[in-house]
């Protein structure tokens, strides 16, 4: 017998709906019916409260085999989820490339590092920085944003923007001769691929 099956005659065997069984386990009705009709499986902590909901073994619902599948899938899951957070704040990050001392500024003789914020009064690409920049944050917080609400439809998109948007920064930093903050943006360019390749294009 299939788990949606074990656990619709389990349901109906206690005498409760599937809207009152989605309550207790505190999960949606969609969820449920889900299961019920075998388009679904609950994640390791829902089968173990439905376990003990009905006070029987897991063993009894499923098979040690579809357990350990489970697993593995929220495993990759979970940490599928943690590298699109990852991602967000490396995005962030670009936020201190507004704020650090990374630009050479001539005063007569002497050249001193200065924020962009003072950076941009003496260049002439003063706007084309901050809106890479801005961009690149903006671009970090959606993606966190869309992991935190699970929303998973555009997370490549997102991701993909992310990565062009860098590397045009990156190369437009370079042209204009910003040493500092086109490495810290490269090496996090670097980092982001490297996790993606690892981690996610599995």
């Amino acid at each position: 017998m299939e788990f949606g099956e074990k656990l619709q005659n389990l349901r109906k065997n206690k005498g409760i709906t599937q809207e009152e069984l989605a309550q207790n386990l505190f999960v949606s009705r969609t969820a449920v019916s889900k299961w019920e009709s075998g388009r679904g499986y609950p994640g390791i902590d829902s089968i173990k409260e439905i376990a003990n909901f009905f006070s029987v073994s897991i063993d009894e619902l499923l098979s040690s085999e579809k357990i350990l599948s489970i697993a593995v899938k929220e495993n990759k899951q979970n940490i599928q989820k943690i590298c699109s957070l990852i991602f967000g704040v490396l995005d962030l990050f670009t936020l201190l490339l507004i704020i650090l001392p990374l630009y050479p500024n001539a005063v007569q003789q002497n050249v001193y590092s200065v924020n962009l914020f003072k950076f941009t009064l003496t260049s002439s690409f003063g706007v084309a920085y901050w809106v890479a920049f801005l961009a690149l944050a903006l671009v970090g917080l959606l993606k966190i944003m869309l992991t935190q609400l699970n929303i998973h439809r555009c997370e490549n998109v997102v991701f993909w923007v992310s990565m062009v948007l860098g590397a045009l920064t990156v190369l437009f930093l370079i042209l204009t001769r910003q040493v500092y903050s086109s490495i810290i943006l490269f090496v996090l360019l670097i980092i982001k691929g490297v996790l993606y390749l690892k981690y996610v294009f599995k």
